[in-house]
């Protein structure tokens, strides 16, 4: 078992869940660093950076039947929480990556809810983010109804480029980036570009089209790509191929790490670092809330890539991550963290010793989370639903 304790205030956060507020911890509370072991004198002071826009996500949840023209409808439940890129900034930060993010900030209410979210709560670096005067956050509303969602969204781009707001990216260890149609940037932006000659790993995902194009001239940009990650529908279409391991392998001869998630099917990876194939499959799970569980996989398959893992156990931790993810309502907030998956592994456990079907199975599948899970006691913050109501009188961040 890595030996990744660290104290309060001295790492990175490896908690899941939520607390409403700064989380207010014991001078001895601990926090599990999964890198501890492998970290070096050379290693540099982030794990993984990121950038892109940040929205307030408002969920009502619980409603039987969607709303229609003239009529208003009652929400069982609420939830407020940060959205867009925060949705992968406080995933890899809850999983114990040292996580840095740029942004642009509004000088409203809701941009000092997210800001505070990510930055005290959830122990997200914002130090290249900026606050932008007269520019308010973009903001998404997100019905839940049978499982399923609907949204409706509002915002601006920020006044100046990505490139410009980030100017030289901090070293680190590894960047997670969007190419195609519904990246903010079509390619591969100029900054990922410089981050990977200062010896970054790039993990790309693929951006929705709208469009329904699917330009394959997109795929030329995973020459500077070190792993790229999109779901079956994404690689397929891509890819013009008619299954999602045909697709695996066409992207396989175009960048080192190809992996194609399948939803319910689980996920397949062709490492070709390594020489390493892998297709596992899903977690079996009672999906509540899916916003946020590609992020959550995402952030969880560069967190074993970096650490050497081997590529099935790499596939089955981010799927177990993600499942625990969407099991949760609230988006970013729902991602878990290691106090989380140590909760799972160890009544899977229990469950499989008292004969319980099927668990057995798969405390064999996932035996290797035995030298992973902290046996000692991390710092865990609750999962639940904030509200910006908390938050109205607090100081803008500077």
């Amino acid at each position: 078992m890595a030996s990744g304790v660290r104290q309060a205030g001295q790492g990175t956060n490896g908690a899941g869940g939520l607390a409403l507020g700064p989380v207010d911890t014991p001078h001895d509370t601990v926090w599990w660093d999964p890198l501890a072991d492998v970290r070096d004198p050379d290693w540099p002071a982030v794990d993984v950076f990121m950038s892109g826009t940040v929205f307030l996500d408002i969920v009502f949840t619980g409603l039987s039947d969607p709303p229609s023209p003239g009529t208003e409808v009652w929400a069982a439940g609420m939830a407020s929480c940060p959205g867009g890129i925060a949705n992968l900034a406080i995933a890899a930060s809850r999983l114990g990556l040292r996580t840095s993010l740029t942004a642009g900030f509004g000088d409203d209410v809701y941009a000092d809810f997210c800001w505070q979210t990510l930055a005290e709560q959830e122990r997200v670096d914002l130090s290249r983010s900026r606050q932008f005067g007269q520019w308010h956050s973009p903001v998404t509303v997100s019905m839940s109804v049978q499982r399923d969602r609907s949204m409706v969204t509002h915002g601006h781009d920020i006044p100046i480029s990505a490139d410009e707001l980030i100017g030289t990216p901090p070293r680190s260890r590894a960047v997670i980036t969007s190419i195609g149609e519904g990246a903010a940037d079509r390619l591969l932006p100029a900054w990922a570009t410089r981050a990977r000659r200062d010896g970054a790993l790039i993990f790309a995902d693929a951006g929705w089209d709208p469009t329904g194009a699917w330009d394959p001239a997109v795929l030329a940009t995973l020459s500077g790509c070190d792993a790229f990650m999109p779901n079956a529908v994404e690689a397929m279409s891509y890819t013009r191929t008619d299954n999602p391991r045909a697709a695996l392998r066409t992207l396989a001869d175009r960048v080192p790490l190809a992996v194609v998630t399948c939803g319910g099917d689980g996920a397949m990876a062709i490492d070709g670092v390594t020489g390493e194939e892998a297709e596992v499959p899903a977690l079996p799970v009672d999906a509540l809330d899916p916003t946020g569980a590609g992020d959550v996989f995402g952030a969880a398959l560069v967190l074993g890539t970096i650490a050497g893992w081997p590529l099935r156990h790499r596939l089955l931790f981010a799927g177990v991550s993600a499942a625990l993810a969407v099991h949760e309502f609230g988006g970013s907030l729902a991602a878990p963290g290691w106090g989380d998956i140590g909760d799972w592994w160890r009544r899977l456990g229990a469950r499989a010793a008292a004969g319980h079907q099927g668990a057995a199975e798969l405390r064999s599948r996932y035996a290797f989370l035995d030298d992973l899970v902290p046996r000692t006691h991390v710092c865990g913050v609750r999962r639940a639903a904030a509200t910006i109501a908390r938050h109205s009188d607090l100081t803008r961040p500077t």
